[in-house]
């Protein structure tokens, strides 16, 4: 719960190397983020201490953390061996949460930003590691009021990892279009189908696309010039959309907008799983990726963030723009072999529409911004609870 570093630069390094090396392939976790409301106004309340209390003894406890702000809470599956376990958990944890939540009088909604609660009512949690990111951030994490879907997959190798890493940026963009969930923002309708990651990855420092690097020398590297310029003093404050994490032997991918829905959040959570697998299928096999540069992975980055799957993304192979739709359909038939043996497959699915689009369609028809959230706050529930 947002715990400083207590390990020395070399002891995180080096044990994350060790992980790494002696990890499993292809294990995963998924981590949400939910916004706390008042039940009558939907305004974000600070309230996240009380689910602490709350939580001892429950099935919850071992899986739940706080992520910066008092009014947002963060639940985990913890590992899982098997997407299909994963695919139980995510919902799971969902009613665990709202058994909880539910008898403290408070609600929750899962999408990328709160669309009008002022960032400058929300409180930063009283940890170590917050206290360190307000001190170091000040502005910059004040506003970052917003709410994602993490994954981590297990990959084995120290430069195994990295080189998925690599290969994964090329399709950050795509999985951004399908996530989008955050056009409403500080009481602003913005036009943009993920102002969450407008708001984040364009201003915390080391956020959004990462550049390659040749091997795990070269990021370690780099992570021990930040540790000696007094640049980081922790690891987790590398805030890249996809990192090696240097506690668990996982590549996280951490591009996506949080999910409406439970069957949102586990569809969009097996296209990543097992895209991850099938770039590290590739690099074994010797299949070649080409990494394409920054600049043009920033371009399709503003894309996706402007117009979701209602845009056009650039096939940066052929050099051409294509329907965002489209290029989602490419990844999930590139994945499909893959996800089939990993038994994934039966829970990706493409969105009819996204978060973002149901939002902007209601909001296009004259229906009042709190309608429509209360129609996101109410879809949170998992079937079996509605």
């Amino acid at each position: 719960m947002g715990d400083s570093q207590k390990l020395t630069p070399d002891e995180q390094l080096a044990l994350c190397r060790e992980q790494f090396d002696g990890g499993t392939d292809f294990t995963l976790a998924v981590e949400e983020e939910f916004a706390l409301l008042d039940p009558e106004t939907l305004s974000m309340v600070n309230r996240f201490e009380e689910i602490v209390a709350a939580a001892p003894g429950s099935p919850l406890e071992p899986h739940l953390a706080g992520e910066l702000i008092a009014s947002e809470v963060e639940v985990k599956t913890g590992r899982c061996d098997t997407f299909a376990q994963a695919a139980e958990l995510i919902p799971e944890r969902r009613r665990q949460l709202l058994a909880i939540t539910d008898e403290l009088g408070m609600e929750l909604a899962s999408i990328g930003t709160h669309p009008w609660s002022p960032w400058q009512d929300q409180r930063i949690i009283d940890t170590p590691h917050y206290r360190r990111n307000d001190e170091i951030l000040k502005y910059v994490v004040w506003r970052n009021n917003t709410f994602g879907l993490h994954v981590h997959v297990g990959i084995k190798g120290v430069d195994r990892a990295i080189w998925v890493i690599n290969a994964l940026r090329n399709h950050l963009p795509t999985l951004l279009a399908a996530s989008g969930s955050s056009p409403f923002a500080e009481g602003c309708f913005t036009h943009l189908h993920s102002a969450r990651t407008q708001l984040f990855t364009k201003m915390f420092p080391r956020c959004g696309i990462p550049d390659t690097f040749a091997d795990w020398a070269e990021f370690e590297e780099y992570v021990r010039l930040l540790y000696a310029t007094r640049s980081i003093d922790e690891h987790t404050q590398l805030w890249w959309s996809v990192r090696p994490h240097l506690a668990y032997p996982t590549v996280e991918i951490r591009i996506c907008d949080a999910q409406a829905t439970p069957e949102e959040a586990v569809a969009l959570s097996a296209l990543i799983y097992s895209l991850t697998a099938r770039l590290a299928r590739a690099i074994d096999d010797g299949e070649p990726i080409e990494l394409q540069p920054r600049r043009l992975l920033e371009e399709n980055f503003w894309r996706a963030i402007r117009h979701g799957l209602d845009g056009e993304l650039i096939d940066l192979e052929r050099k051409v723009a294509i329907p965002a739709r489209q290029a989602l359909e490419d990844l999930v038939a590139y994945v499909m072999p893959v996800a089939e043996e990993l038994g994934a497959a039966q829970f990706i699915a493409i969105p009819e529409q996204t978060s973002a689009q149901r939002q902007m369609a209601l909001h296009a028809e004259g229906v009042p911004t709190f309608e429509v959230y209360r129609d996101i706050v109410r879809s949170l529930r998992p079937a079996a609870r509605v």
